[in-house]
């Protein structure tokens, strides 16, 4: 079991720590061109209704074989090809091309694509293409490790089969509509769901099977390709600017009602300005980074509606237990800082204070873990039980990209040395601030992580796993729980196993979370259909519709 959730870490990385990179774009009510006119070639027939999505992440590809599963690239291909499932706004699970996925022994998963599904061209959307595309991920030559389906019986260790494998041992054809995935380890159903039926993109079969392994790495049919399942057609990308779509009008949920759709790349101080001159539409809860001294703005724009999504991006502080080693010293970090004061004055009261993984958005999570409060001579009462002498200076990683959390960053420093803790603050871009924590060269680390609110446990479990993880802190309380989640499907059942994780957090604290993040996102007056949302936003792209 561990060595699943060790390897769960890279895709984990990937949906969670969302790197925010400027694009250079302005222009068009098309897409992102600097003179105005349609981008990717597209013309503008008179009467066509466009739709432009502002979002501040840049595209790293959109072939389905090649790509890692962050955000942008997940969306941008799932207009395409249609995920088995997706979680809804809600935080449930919606068919896509699924329209049902069940277990009975946390072993065997039980997929039956929808008997409507079809493929553009009229083919029937079959298990055989679930087969044949996992198949064809799990091999060595196309070397995708994002999905780790090692997890899976017939496939190594190192997540590979054998090259050009004719067959995979945990996947079994029911029939033409019905596929069986078999795990190696015991997993819940909201794990398979949320890390392999969400990310795993269908592909046709009967048009990929002429490419050779090597040639799904390269062949430029994915580029525009003209077979696919979703409700959006590609006509032409640009990785730092724009991707622009025609609608399907063969979907077989139905033909989008918007002629062509496009997701602006944007740095994120041209947000305000495309919402206000009608240029984006419509913005992304985590695609889409607003900066925080924007908020009242754009709330205040007559165009469009703002948005508050739940809390589930948390900014989270995590402290290397090998060197601070005294649990008191760790409580009194918490103690000494007032959380709510951060919420109120950085956020402006959009988040919440949780201690542990589990914010309000989360079905598991639970009100009988009570946030510590802030109590600063309680602080000062632990130090002096530990003996802290004040002269050690703690070491203090901070994105330097995450402008909001630098502010919040001194504020904890100043918090901290009113009760004897020296701090000091290192900031340091993205990239590097994972290498550092990849070492144990830091005393205490803080990074927005996602911790997917349906199933939190790749990312708990790794974070808390002993020497080698980001808090080197182990106890076996906490391993057993998190265990107990996979072998449940018992909502009431997991809710009290991560409640007895986050207690024993909430005092030994491993981590700690400054807040959880409310972002904003913003949509304009003449689109229907549509809200920004951090799950489910493409979901029902099919019946978003323009009112001018």
């Amino acid at each position: 079991m561990k060595g699943f959730v060790r390897k769960l870490l890279s895709l984990s990385m990937a949906a969670a720590l969302v790197l925010i990179t400027a694009g250079c774009g302005s222009g068009g009510q098309d897409a992102g061109t600097e003179d105005g006119n349609s981008a990717a070639g597209q013309s503008i027939a008179a009467g066509e209704k466009i739709v432009n999505v502002g979002v501040t992440d840049s595209l790293g590809g959109v072939n389905p074989f090649v790509i890692d599963q962050t955000e942008i690239n997940k969306y941008a291909v799932g207009l395409m090809f249609l995920p088995l499932v997706e979680l809804d706004s809600e935080l449930n699970f919606q068919g896509m091309l699924a329209d049902s996925v069940t277990t009975e022994d946390n072993l065997n998963f039980v997929v039956h694509i929808d008997d409507a599904a079809t493929w553009s061209d009229g083919t029937p959307v079959t298990a055989a293409d679930v087969e044949y595309t996992v198949r064809r991920l799990a091999s060595p030559v196309v070397n995708n490790t994002t999905l780790m389906l090692y997890a899976f019986e017939g496939v190594g260790d190192d997540g590979f089969v054998e090259k050009e494998a004719e067959s995979v041992s945990g996947l079994q054809i029911i029939d033409e509509k019905t596929i069986q995935f078999t795990s190696k380890y015991p997993m819940a159903l909201t794990t398979f769901e949320n890390t392999y039926a969400r990310y795993l993109h269908v592909m046709p079969k009967h048009i990929i099977e002429k490419f050779s392994e090597e040639e799904l790495l390269t062949a430029d049919w994915f580029s525009h390709p003209d077979v696919i399942s979703g409700p959006f057609f590609l006509t032409d990308f640009d990785n730092d600017h724009y991707i622009s779509y025609e609608a399907n009008k063969d979907y077989w949920k139905g033909a989008p009602k918007i002629d062509k759709l496009n997701i602006r790349i944007v740095d994120a101080s041209q947000i305000y300005a495309g919402l206000q001159s009608g240029e984006i539409d419509i913005t992304h809860h985590t695609m889409t980074a607003i900066p925080q001294e924007d908020f009242d703005s754009i709330e205040a724009l007559e165009n469009v509606t703002t948005v508050y999504g739940a809390p589930i991006t948390n900014q989270s502080a995590f402290i290397q237990t090998a060197n601070i080693q005294d649990a008191r010293v760790r409580q009194a970090l918490l103690y000494a800082i007032d959380r709510q004061q951060l919420v109120d004055q950085l956020l402006k009261g959009h988040g919440e204070v949780v201690d542990g993984f589990v914010s309000s958005a989360s079905p598991f999570f639970s009100e009988e873990v009570t946030p510590i409060s802030y109590d600063p001579e309680k602080a000062k009462q632990l130090l002096e039980e530990a003996g802290w002498d004040g002269s050690q200076t703690l070491r203090f990683y901070v994105n330097s990209g995450d402008s909001t959390f630098v502010n919040g960053a001194q504020v904890l420093v100043a918090q901290w040395a009113a009760v004897g803790i020296n701090v000091e603050v290192q900031t340091v871009d993205l990239a590097t601030l994972m290498t550092i924590a990849g070492t144990t060269d830091y005393d205490i680390l803080a990074v927005q992580y996602t911790y997917a609110p349906v199933d939190p446990y790749p990312d708990v479990d790794w974070l808390l796993g002993g020497e080698g993880s980001w808090t080197g802190y182990h106890n076996d309380e906490i391993s057993e729980a998190l265990a107990g989640t996979q072998q449940t499907s018992d909502v009431e059942k997991i809710k009290e196993l991560y409640a007895v994780v986050d207690k024993k957090v909430q005092e030994d604290v491993p981590m700690f979370s400054a807040y959880v993040i409310s972002a904003q996102g913003a949509v304009s007056n003449r689109l229907t259909g549509a809200q920004p949302s951090e799950y489910g936003f493409f979901n029902n792209v099919y019946n978003w519709d323009v009112v001018e």
